[in-house]
């Protein structure tokens, strides 16, 4: 006998093999059309073909980077470090060490030899007569000295004595914060010593917090959101009640006085005031409690979304300490940066000014390698910090459209390999034109400084509205570009197609970005607080009885900074995964319809899919009729 075979679009449904059955839609599997052809999708993640993008760009960094060392070899030629760590004087001696001879103006009375005068002196006429200084001081001069005591009113700050204005009231005052400087280092030293044990276990326990509330996000995401939400909607009405509440009590008190002094006219603007912030808290709590009424069917995909986010970390918990590389290397950046930077600034060509006056001046090359070397910090900090975005995303993007979440294999190396070896191009392209733009507030900050000399109110005006505009620039091209990458870590594109395709999902889900940011960035928050405030506590447990202990508020601040970093760390993944998840949730429900292109979303997510409702019921429907026929499915001849 022949075999009984299913109408196609069952076989369709019964070959999406989704997951796990608590996670995917999974049909029965039968045997007899093991051989079939599975269902193919457009969002086929690992199988399709991708294709190395904007390599253009990524040559343009390499050559950027290749002109930077350039210019480093070219500064460091003539330069020397301890010109800025250490001073030089009028001569251009360098302050607290031996110097080699050569010619200068005998009336400077330089000496190579300052091994013995460590500290310099900077000196301008208009700080008048000092004691100790033997020469002309009618010009500006720089002078090594063994001590900065020998002088009134200079201070030792770094390697530097500077002139420090102090009335004969405050001379005690000073003498007083000088000793209790010098003893309050000492002191929380040895607090460091006593405690860094304690110090320890509370940097673990900051580490326990954090992956606690990871935990949390990811099996108590819905109370935590809406508990979230409660707090803020009756923190908003608490507060908005108490500004009436004493705007009440001002205004009775007002109108009881009869008093017509100044002080009753204060007591009356003061009332005003209040009057002011009780109707702007007002307007703020009814805008707050609108957009919760609004989007409260839109909160539960926001929940929905830490779920999947919680699911996809505990497939890959290597993603939560992936920040941690990127510390390390933004460290690495941070450090050759300073070194450059000093290479720079200590670079020059020793010039005769004026009279008794020597300086080390840099040559056009100089000054445009400060330039190149700002540019390329801050390229190289978007960069640094794309490649962590595009890690993250590819990942999460890797989980999402894995149909057997058993077989996942290894996506976070994967995902560097891919960005590795298509995308690294994009990546430049992106953090390239984040830097443009910071350079370009850093060149307008420049201006603003210099133009504030001449006190034109309208030109500061102008700047300003100008800052305030890159600012908000900025942050668009930040949040385009980090979805742009989520999209080339699903589809593989170049970033400017991929940012048109993030930016159409985003404006077309407004309402659910919306809801995203608002409430998941807030808890995201939350957490951190809550992991600082915890760590915190406990410090206080810890230390309040350990004896010895001076500052046991320094200890806790080193501690609190500590576990916000971490937290941070933590939460920045979870963040990242969220909006991974949910553009990829978009892009699910673009491309499939559940029933003849299966969604690769699980269960939970289908119920935010318009005709998600509809191909549940006809899975159901095929099911049942499935088992029904289940024992006539395969039927084998005997001959």
């Amino acid at each position: 006998m022949k075999c009984k075979i299913l109408p196609i679009n069952l076989i369709c449904l019964f070959r999406c093999n989704m997951g796990s059955a608590a996670d995917k839609i999974q049909p029965q599997e039968v045997n007899s059309i093991s051989s079939l052809a599975n269902v193919t999708s457009s969002l086929d993640y690992k199988n399709q073909r991708r294709k190395t993008t904007d390599v253009c760009f990524f040559v343009v960094h390499s050559l950027f980077l290749v002109l930077l060392a350039g210019f480093i070899v070219y500064c460091a030629n003539y330069a020397d470090i301890n010109r800025i760590l250490r001073g030089y004087d009028s001569c251009g001696y360098i302050c607290g060490k031996i110097n080699k001879e050569s010619s200068r103006d005998p009336k400077l009375h330089c000496n190579a030899d300052n091994s013995h005068l460590p500290l310099l002196l900077v000196y301008n006429p208009t700080y008048g007569h000092i004691p100790g200084l033997s020469y002309d001081v009618s010009v500006p001069s720089r002078k090594c000295v063994k001590s900065c005591d020998h002088y009134q009113n200079f201070r030792q700050i770094l390697n530097r004595c500077l002139p420090v204005k102090i009335s004969s009231a405050d001379t005690k005052i000073k003498k007083f914060t000088d000793i209790n400087l010098k003893d309050f280092a000492r002191e929380v030293t040895e607090d460091f010593r006593l405690c860094w044990r304690e110090t320890l276990y509370l940097c673990l326990i900051a580490l326990g917090f954090s992956i606690v509330i990871v935990i949390l996000l990811r099996y108590l995401a819905g109370i935590v959101v809406w508990l979230v939400l409660v707090i803020v909607a009756l923190g908003s009405i608490a507060g908005t009640a108490y500004i009436w509440i004493i705007w009440k009590n001002s205004k009775e008190e007002t109108d009881n006085n009869i008093d017509t002094s100044i002080l009753a006219q204060l007591d009356i603007h003061k009332t005003v005031g209040y009057l002011t912030f009780a109707i702007i808290a007002t307007i703020i709590t009814v805008c707050i409690l609108l957009v919760i009424l609004v989007m409260r069917k839109r909160i539960d995909l926001v929940i929905q979304l830490f779920k999947e986010s919680g699911k996809a970390l505990g497939a890959m918990p290597l993603l939560l300490f992936e920040p941690l590389l990127t510390f390390i290397v933004i460290s690495g950046a941070i450090a050759a940066f300073v070194y450059c930077v000093l290479l720079i600034e200590s670079a020059g060509h020793l010039t005769f000014i004026r009279e008794s006056y020597y300086n080390y001046e840099k040559d056009v090359a100089m000054l445009i390698a400060r330039w190149i070397n700002i540019f390329a910090f801050l390229w190289t900090i978007q960069f640094i910090i794309g490649c962590q975005q595009m890690v993250i995303a590819g990942a999460v993007a890797a989980w999402y459209f894995t149909r057997n979440k058993k077989r996942l294999g290894s996506p976070v190396f994967y995902s560097f390999y891919n960005l590795t070896r298509y995308h690294i191009g994009s990546v430049c392209f992106g953090s390239f034109v984040i830097a443009l733009v910071q350079l370009l507030r850093i060149i307008l900050s420049l201006v603003q400084r210099f133009v504030k000399k001449y006190n034109n109110s309208c030109a500061n005006c102008v700047l300003k509205c100008c800052q305030c505009c890159l600012y908000i620039f900025e942050k668009i091209i930040k949040y385009i570009s980090r979805n742009a990458y989520i999209e080339i870590a699903i589809r593989g594109y170049p970033f400017c197609k991929a940012g048109q395709v993030a930016f159409k999902i985003l404006t077309s889900n407004a309402l659910r970005v919306a809801a995203i940011n608002a409430v998941g960035d807030f808890v995201l928050f939350l957490g951190k607080v809550i992991v600082v405030m915890a760590t915190v506590v406990l410090g206080i447990q810890f230390l309040q009885n350990k004896e010895g202990v001076q500052h046991i508020w320094a200890i806790l601040t080193v501690c609190g900074v500590f576990a916000f970093f971490v937290s941070h760390c933590f939460l920045t993944v979870y963040e990242m995964a969220i909006d991974t998840i949910f553009i990829c949730f978009c892009e699910d429900c673009e491309q499939n319809d559940g029933l003849s292109r299966p969604y690769y979303m699980s269960r939970d997510l289908m119920h935010f899919v318009e005709n998600s409702k509809k191909a549940l019921r006809a899975l159901s429907s095929e099911r049942e009729a499935a088992h029904s026929q289940s024992p006539k499915l395969v039927t084998t001849s005997n001959t």
